[in-house]
């Protein structure tokens, strides 16, 4: 029987019970541990979590990046494997991140990116804005921690040498059409607390020429046409939602109540 590798898998979820059966599977029995941090959690995700051997944590949200930070404290191994609810390891990523615990130079680098694939509608995405979406998910914890924003787009940073492993990790981040299309305010929230915290105002340059030029560099410069229909649906949709991002930005500057009728006529 092979070892399992000397790494620890951790994912910070919430009410993730109809992903989390997927995720678990594809790490189960070839990793050393797996870590599952639930939040606010009232669905059966500890028990189905439990199922696969996994240790269960509750944490208190904190925003993205404070979260999985939080949950890293809780894995036990130097090696971690940071993957979301929705995602999967594929064969062949499996194969590349057991070849990479066969290196020599392993403990030299700080970390390993792969590409992150997403199924849309009917199909891999494997051009424009989505793919490939290089995340660096494998490091040391005692050489990298999740960065960036507080409030959206996490990622994590690496003091050290990072290498480009093959294989993708599977993403299945939107089930429906619909359910991407209920994520544009949300993210559009975040940019407006965002932009605030950074004391950058609304631009109307940027809320005409940012739409466009997303459009254009998904569908045109990175082939985005070649994923069929879903592929124009995707570069239409990322342009139309930072259109929505920079105008939610106007209205939370702008915005003002209505004036009465006495008022109007005073």
């Amino acid at each position: 029987m092979v070892s399992p590798l000397p790494v620890s898998v951790v994912i910070v979820a919430k009410n993730e019970a109809h992903n989390l059966p997927r995720c678990l599977a594809s790490v189960q029995s070839w990793t050393a541990e797996i870590v599952v941090a639930l939040n606010d959690t009232t669905d059966n995700s500890e028990a189905l979590a439990h199922t696969f051997g996994a240790r269960v944590h509750q944490l208190a949200w904190q925003g993205y990046r404070d979260t999985k930070n939080a949950a890293l404290a809780l894995a036990t191994h130097a090696w971690v494997l940071a993957l979301d609810a929705d995602e999967e390891v594929s064969a062949e990523l499996r194969s590349s991140l057991q070849a990479f615990f066969a290196r020599a130079d392993r403990d030299q680098l700080a970390g390993a990116r792969f590409p992150r694939k997403v199924w849309f509608i009917d199909r891999w995405i494997t051009h424009g804005d989505w793919y490939p979406d290089l995340s660096c998910r494998l490091f040391r914890r005692d050489r990298a921690r999740w960065g960036g924003d507080a409030f959206v787009h996490e990622k994590v940073e690496c003091d050290g040498p990072v290498v480009t492993l093959p294989g993708d990790l599977h993403h299945y981040s939107f089930p429906t059409l619909s359910s991407h299309v209920a994520k544009i305010n949300p993210f559009a929230d975040l940019f407006v607390r965002q932009q605030q915290a950074r004391g950058d105002g609304f631009s109307i340059a940027a809320a005409v020429i940012r739409p466009c030029w997303r459009f254009f560099r998904a569908y045109v410069v990175k082939r985005g046409f070649l994923d069929g229909y879903p592929g124009f649906y995707i570069a239409v949709s990322t342009a139309f939602g930072a259109f929505v991002r920079y105008s939610r930005l106007y209205e939370a500057e702008n915005k003002q109540a209505p004036r009465t009728s006495t008022e109007k006529h005073g």
